[in-house]
């Protein structure tokens, strides 16, 4: 039980991560460069973003006019409702407004529009944000901002950590653009692979191999191994590694074709020296496709299947290659990769049916999570 407690309080402080503004900045940039009228005449919708923390609010306010927006709507989720508690005191920007509520301020959600210029500066910006308390607590599940899902045409957002599967389905649901955060982890999840495969949901402009910093609570606790900065300009940070940005909105970058070397200039070339030590690719023994270690290995001279590391989709260009499939689990099963010998379960205990495996030096090996590829003819 105690084991359970410390996790649930780690994932519900987990979620306490806020985007920083060049992140966010450099990220839609690359949309605008691509199509810069997508933002135009739109609805943008922010449903996890309080203008007092959120730098997405923050940029979209401030970008209004340049982006062509229709209208800006940012909802927060009431302080009493979190699972992670922090002790919450109003800010001025609420506190000297008539209608504030020392008790609804706690227990209900917030909602902010920008529509037009409210101050009379001739300028549309953060200056113009009008809210209000919401009915309820503000969580997205609700009726409430259900129908704001509905009004809107793009939803952006960085959504709660611990509650990605359901958001992501939240969204698709509502058949709405999008532009949010997660872990690349959930590239393999069931709710969101088949949009990948199908290519209905791709990976944002941001390479993910990077990490990205994020502003955390002050009393937020680092790992023991933890080894970036924990500051930036002031503001307390915390580096995930692995996050990226997953989109259904077109850029450029997803329509450039990677370059690939011969099988034999892989081997020759290759800055890996588990490609450079090999002679050649090793052959799956529970499915017909290779081995491809690394996105930067892909042979162009081979037509067949290859299982890829899942950070080769945010090189991936539909043009250039289809996806098959995820080797994960129930999808490697429904994919067709054979069961595994129960003997070999004695050399590898880690061994499990709906996973890659190969042979190597007499040993069954699996790889990391793989998506399987193949070269469009």
């Amino acid at each position: 039980m105690a084991n359970d407690n410390l996790s649930n309080a780690k994932m519900a402080k987990n979620d306490e991560f806020y985007t920083q503004y060049y992140d966010i900045e450099i990220e839609i940039e690359s949309y605008l460069d691509y199509n810069p009228d997508v933002f135009r005449g739109k609805t943008v919708l922010l449903p996890c973003d309080d203008p007092e923390w959120s730098n997405f609010t923050h940029y979209f306010a401030q970008n209004f006019e340049d982006l062509g927006l229709k209208k800006l709507i940012s909802t927060s989720f009431a302080p009493e409702s979190k699972k992670y508690k922090v002790p919450y005191e109003p800010t001025l920007f609420e506190t000297q407004q008539p209608y504030y509520s020392p008790d609804k301020t706690k227990t209900h959600g917030k909602i902010f529009i920008l529509t037009d210029d409210k101050t009379g500066d001739g300028i549309v910006n953060i200056d113009d944000l009008q809210w209000d308390y919401l009915e309820g607590d503000g969580d997205f599940r609700s009726e409430e901002v259900k129908k704001l899902r509905d009004e809107a045409d793009i939803i952006v957002t960085n959504p709660p950590f611990s509650l990605f599967r359901e958001f992501f389905n939240w969204i698709m649901e509502g058949e709405k653009q999008f532009l949010i955060i997660g872990n690349m982890n959930a590239i393999t999840y069931k709710e969101v692979f088949p949009n990948i495969k199908n290519n209905k949901v791709w990976l944002g402009v941001t390479n993910f191999n990077t990490g990205m910093y994020f502003r955390v609570p002050d009393d937020f606790v680092y790992a023991p191994t933890y080894k970036f900065e924990r500051e930036q300009n002031g503001v307390k940070v915390n580096r995930v590694p692995g996050v990226c940005w997953f989109t259904n909105i077109d850029h450029g970058r997803r329509h450039q074709p990677l370059k690939l070397m011969t099988a034999a200039e892989n081997f020759r070339y290759s800055k890996h020296k588990e490609v450079r030590g090999r002679t050649a690719y090793i052959h799956y023994e529970n499915y017909d496709a290779i081995e491809v270690p690394y996105a930067d290995a892909i042979p162009r001279d081979y037509d067949g299947v290859m299982g890829v590391p899942k950070s080769y989709l945010d090189k991936y260009c539909p043009e250039q290659f289809e996806i098959i499939g995820c080797a994960e689990g129930d999808s490697g099963k429904e994919l067709g990769l054979k069961p595994f010998p129960r003997e070999l379960k004695k050399l590898n205990p880690s061994l499990r049916d709906g996973q890659l495996y190969y042979i190597e030096n007499g040993r069954p090996e699996k790889p990391y999570a793989r998506i399987l590829i193949r070269k469009k003819q």
